[in-house]
Order: structure tokens, then C-alpha cells, then sequence
């Protein structure tokens, strides 16, 4: 499957019943979908780079935030 051929709602309906989490560094996802209408959770990872070692200090408060995020949610971690 090419995810990276969908827009964030196709992508968010396309995952929805099929995963729990949406993982992701794009801001805007949720600003440009209603998530809420979705079956899957979303988790913003914001970090000053999208690089592994400015997202890897976030991995604690994201395992508590995958403990703890519902379906429609966004949760952010990071700055």
C-alpha cells in the first residue's frame, strides 16, 4: 500500500479499524482533518527536526500517551 499517495483524511480513513495509532510529525493533520470522525487515534510527535535524534528523547511520554489516547483524539508530544 502507498500511503504517501493519500491525503490526510483519504490516509486517516484508509487506517481507521485497521490500526489504533496514527503516528506522525505532520502538525497540520489535525487541523486539516476532523480526526474526530475517524475510528483511530493520532499522536503528533513535534520535535525541532524530523530527525531520529531530536524525536528519539520523546519515545518516554510517548509510551504513556499510547497508554492513555482514544479513538478521535490527537494528543501531541514533544516542545
Amino acid at each position: 500500500m502507498r500511503w504517501a499517495s493519500y491525503n490526510n483524511g483519504a490516509l486517516l480513513a484508509v487506517a481507521s479499524g485497521k490500526f489504533d495509532v496514527l503516528l506522525t510529525t505532520d502538525q497540520r493533520l489535525s487541523y486539516q482533518s476532523n480526526v474526530s470522525n475517524f475510528a483511530i487515534a493520532v499522536v503528533v510527535l513535534v520535535a525541532r527536526r524530523n530527525k531520529l535524534e531530536f524525536l528519539v528523547p520523546l519515545v518516554p511520554e510517548l509510551k504513556k500517551v499510547l497508554g492513555q489516547v482514544k479513538p478521535g483524539e490527537v494528543r501531541r508530544v514533544g516542545i
